[in-house]
């Protein structure tokens, strides 16, 4: 399956004299750091840093456009991808405040020709929140390869999923859905009777000043715009083309590092809106992806300074569309800003700025490393299978390579692509034997058994996956598809209250994030510091699982039988923490 703390004044006075004296040393050793990246093909785009609110570096790394060896700098424009949901929820936000829009009322209360069926039990809250239940349309199998290219207005192209069933009850679950995004933006013009693009630019861009940001029509010529590439090994191509009018209110936008900086600091005063508005704009709503809550239009939640056990609150988003991955992560802890806006597709932006906070911080990280999945591909393509999997087995273990589980399902999905079956089910498996403990490498393999004909082998591997998180949505869509019945496929235990009660209590995983087990009747719930309360779901007596995030949790005994810790699998990581 294809994957897309809270410090007291003085120590926060401590490290904005830290960022003032050192802000020299922390450029050096960032541009250090960038150039690592961009030298093992691992970045190519533009970056801003800024602490105490004020920049510590600003540049690019590699071409802005290879064709004509022009560099990427801070003023370069980049395709946004879904970075522009943040600015689609600062619109819906300031129409509210106007009292022009009820986040409660069902959507068809402003889009009146939407199914009533849908329309009526769905609420733009539950857009801004990917919890509509309203299916992505880029997620659609024919999207990218029949569609993606075609021109279309917003009122005509959500017919592609509006009559569609939603996929669970509105507000229940997290589930991404560009769709949901893309009827926030007709939702805004129906509301408005203006377009998406001009209420970008008369409510935010131009108030902003923020002149190097806009809509990307496709028919507009932009200076300093960046051209859009994807690796294919160890070189690049041309990214695949993709009408303009399809992202939308979804991932539209461009925008240049510079321009992100004037964004950021907007988003400490009250000039977009008011106080109260803008505390619902941040508020954690929904636990989502990794250990993160998503927010309106942003992910939200605590994030390790590099090696250390020290903790901030971050508030970012990343975006990822033909050609480009981008990242804004921030903090309003320490007034940080980290923007980084890659034109190669596919970089590991994440990473990256979590390198770039221990620098700020002067904390430990882990250094870039070469990447053996490319390396791989490129002798598979070079040499054939048997040459790239020799190559695997004698270089797994080298300190000198990274052999990083989403990289080699990438390049499994590359292989794929091209009809080279064998080839990918062997890298597919190759994964599976390094991340054992990841649902998601059984699903990818179980995948290329599916497209080779061989079905008993792909229903062995998604019942594996499934198994292992039963919240696989895929899997038990891909099961039924084989002929699985459900009652085959996911199948919770029956326990007693007093094998419940046993469990119940709180856990600490780390320094001030607590997990927090009750029981009501028959069932038990789970609620992480600083987040909802999610039902928990039995494997057996001990296993429990989420449906709102592919996530589980252990629970460990002792020789007594008594529960004393228990352990959280969330993306292939394992904390524990012992019952207080």
């Amino acid at each position: 399956m294809k994957s897309h703390l809270h410090f007291l004044a003085a120590v926060l006075l401590f490290f904005s004299v830290q960022s003032r004296v050192f802000s020299q040393d922390n450029a050096s050793a960032i541009e250090d750091l960038l150039a690592q990246y961009h030298e093992l093909g691992k970045f190519n785009g533009s970056a801003l840093i800024a602490f105490d609110g004020k920049v510590v570096y600003k540049g690019g790394a590699g071409d802005a456009n290879m064709e004509w060896d022009i560099p990427n700098n801070e003023n370069t424009k980049h395709r946004l991808g879904s970075i522009t949901k943040q600015f689609t929820a600062m619109l819906i936000l300031q129409l509210a405040q106007e009292g022009k829009l009820d986040l409660q009322a069902p959507i068809n209360t402003y889009l009146a020709d939407y199914p009533e069926k849908t329309g009526s039990i769905v609420n733009t809250h539950h857009l801004l929140t990917h919890t509509s239940g309203i299916p992505n349309y880029t997620a659609f199998p024919d999207f990218f390869s029949e569609k993606s290219r075609d021109p279309s207005t917003p009122k005509d192209f959500i017919d592609n999923f509006s009559e569609m069933d939603l996929e669970f009850e509105p507000g229940s679950k997290f589930s991404y859905s560009n769709s949901g995004y893309f009827l926030l933006g007709v939702l805004l013009e129906e509301s408005t009777g203006k377009s998406y693009e001009n209420l970008l630019h008369e409510r935010i861009l131009d108030p902003l000043n923020m002149h190097d940001s806009g809509y990307n029509n496709h028919e507009d010529i932009l200076s300093n715009r960046a051209a859009g590439y994807e690796k294919r090994g160890r070189s690049y191509i041309n990214a695949p083309y993709l009408d303009m009018s399809l992202p939308y209110a979804a991932g539209s936008m461009y925008s240049s590092a510079n321009d992100l900086y004037k964004w950021d600091r907007a988003l400490y005063s009250n000039n977009l809106l008011s106080e109260e508005y803008m505390e619902m704009y941040f508020k954690p709503y929904i636990p989502a992806f990794g250990d993160a809550s998503y927010a309106y239009g942003w992910g939200v939640g605590k994030e390790a300074i590099g090696n250390s056990t020290d903790s901030l609150y971050i508030i970012q988003h990343g975006g990822g569309i033909n050609g480009f991955n981008t990242l804004i992560s921030r903090s309003p802890t320490d007034e940080s800003l980290v923007v980084l806006l890659n034109n190669t597709g596919g970089a590991p932006l994440g990473e990256m700025g979590h390198s770039i906070r221990a620098i700020l911080y002067g904390k430990s990280y882990n250094k870039p490393k070469a990447s053996l999945a490319y390396d791989v591909l490129d002798k598979v393509y070079s040499d054939g299978l048997d040459e790239g999997l020799a190559y695997y087995k004698a270089n797994k273990d080298s300190e000198s390579f990274e052999v990083s589980e989403g990289e080699f399902n990438d390049i499994g999905y590359e292989l794929l692509a091209t009809e080279k079956l064998n080839d990918a089910a062997a890298i597919f498996k190759l994964n599976m034997e390094a991340f054992p403990k990841s649902f998601n490498v059984y699903d990818s393999y179980a995948e290329a058994k599916m497209k080779q004909g061989e079905d008993e082998e792909a229903i062995k591997y998604y019942k594996k996956s499934v198994e292992m998180n039963p919240g696989n949505q895929n899997g038990i869509d891909k099961l039924k598809k084989l002929g699985v019945s459900e009652e085959d496929i996911v199948q919770d235990a029956v326990l007693t209250e007093e094998q419940l009660d046993k469990h119940i209590g709180q856990y600490e995983l780390m320094p001030d994030f607590v997990i927090t087990i009750t029981r009501e009747g028959t069932q038990l719930k789970a609620q992480a510091t600083g987040q909802p309360v999610f039902d928990i779901f039995p494997k057996s007596e001990n296993e429990f699982y989420l449906k709102v995030v592919p996530a589980q949790l252990k629970f460990n005994s002792n020789e007594e039988g008594e529960t004393v810790s228990v352990t959280l699998l969330q993306g292939g990581r394992e904390t524990t923490g012992n019952k207080l």
